[in-house]
């Protein structure tokens, strides 16, 4: 009994020791929404109980290195145990018991993050290779940064162009995949709890520049946010040409064509109008309008040689007419 007490007190000094010290090293960003102090402590909970099992396993080692080493002149063989058939009884009900309490807290955790607010603030994020898109439904207009009221909760719809992609703000804590195809739309639900900047970051491999795939994040004061909205109401202004620059924007073109000639995924815009391109049958095509605007619409429909392996998603099918008429209008002026 006298081993067991001493492995007893190891494993609390242990066990104390590399707590306090995971605890309090700071690995997670700040906290900056109230689905994420679910998680957190959640989290803290996993932590203790990994630092209690590593004593413990640990604990027995060293103790067991130190008290029952063979002493010089001892030739014999250690005692032979066949089993204890209490401690084997033991070790299956504790650590199921151990399970199905974090089960138990995993589930609230998850229900606290899915808890809906009548009232909350709806936002589509459309992925697509590899920017974001943030529509905000309730006001019929799109950006490309995501801003948020801070302690108003905001149901983020996800839905995807081309490949999956995943939404994650570390600070907010939680991720949510961003599925292709109709029907797949998945929620997610955000209560910013801290003013402040962060980042959205794409957490599924989704292509070539996915580690470019982020996007701003701003949290602000609830006036401060309806006075934002109601400078975005109406869309970009200027002419078609400034409009244009601002869609492309917004509907992530700029991912994969430049418009300074430097060589991307996609064909540069830069000098691309009237002039001659040659389609993968061989035949050429000048690049006007009537070209500019199918290319938008179908991106297949004539495909320029040397991007036949680029498959571009139907970006043009979220568009109005009037939105791709100002893009064309961009690339054009991008000759001058």
């Amino acid at each position: 009994m006298k081993h067991f007490v001493r492995v007893g007190i190891l494993t609390t000094i242990l066990t104390v020791l590399i707590g306090s010290g995971l605890d309090n090293l700071g690995l997670m960003p700040v906290l900056a929404s109230v689905q994420g102090a679910a998680i957190d402590a959640l989290f803290r909970k996993h932590i203790w109980v990994i630092s209690f099992l590593f004593s413990l396993i640990i604990g027995f080692m060293l103790y067991s290195f130190v008290v029952f080493r063979r002493k010089p002149g001892e030739e014999g063989d250690g005692d032979h145990f066949e089993g204890h058939t209490s401690l084997e009884i033991a070790w299956t009900i504790v650590p199921l018991g151990i399970v199905m309490y974090f089960s138990f807290l995993g589930a609230s955790a998850l229900a606290e993050t899915r808890r809906a607010d009548p009232n909350a603030y709806n936002i589509t994020i459309v992925g697509s290779q590899w920017s974001w898109r943030f529509d905000y439904t309730d006001y019929d207009f799109s950006s490309t940064e995501l801003r948020l009221p801070i302690d108003r909760q905001s149901l983020l719809t996800l839905t995807s162009t081309d490949v999956i992609h995943s939404f994650w703000v570390p600070e907010f804590r939680l991720k949510q995949d961003a599925l292709p195809g109709e029907g797949m739309e998945r929620e997610l639900r955000i209560t910013p709890t801290l003013l402040g900047d962060y980042k959205l970051r794409c957490a599924e491999l989704c292509g070539l520049e996915h580690a470019y795939m982020v996007s701003d994040v701003i949290v602000m004061e609830v006036d401060d946010f309806e006075e934002w909205v109601e400078e975005q109401i109406g869309g970009p202004s200027g002419d078609a040409a400034a409009r244009g620059e601002e869609w492309t924007k917004q509907f992530g073109c700029v991912a994969c064509h430049s418009t300074d000639g430097a060589e991307r995924i996609g064909p540069t815009w830069f000098g691309l109008y009237e002039s001659e391109e040659t389609l993968v049958d061989g035949s050429t095509i000048t690049v006007d309008d009537d070209y500019l605007f199918e290319s938008i619409l179908d991106p297949q429909a004539t495909i320029v040689e040397g991007y036949d392996t680029v498959i571009m998603p139907p970006t043009g099918e979220s568009m109005t007419e009037e939105q791709i008429l100002d893009i064309v209008e961009y690339i054009e002026s991008l000759t001058e």
